[in-house]
């Protein structure tokens, strides 16, 4: 299985109202180091919409909602998240996910 589709498979475990990070993520798929890679993934699932990604639940080390990406900005993860009951705090122009109570905690 490549990277992509492990990065695919391990997001669709991540449960309604909870958020990993995008270095879990690289974690659990034996590759530490690849976070950002994972957000590369996570990028290209739009163009997979039969896969039925939740890439809104993952999120970077700090909490923050850090896409730049237009075509699903900030504001939409924000918005999908609060949908699936995640408390999320906008300051300071930034979108925040506090870890403590939401991070998933997989087995």
């Amino acid at each position: 299985m490549n990277f992509f589709a492990q990065v695919y498979k391990i997001t669709k475990h991540i449960p309604k109202g909870r958020v990993a990070t995008y270095g879990q993520i690289a974690g659990l798929i034996s590759t530490p180091r690849a976070a950002r890679m994972v957000g590369w993934a996570l990028h290209l699932v739009d163009a997979k919409p039969e896969q039925k990604i939740p890439w809104q639940r993952v999120i970077n080390s700090k909490g923050m909602i850090s896409t730049a990406c237009l075509d699903h900005p900030k504001e939409q993860q924000a918005f999908l998240l609060k949908k699936e009951g995640v408390n999320v705090e906008f300051t300071e122009g930034n979108y925040f996910v506090d870890l403590k109570k939401y991070l998933w905690k997989p087995k």
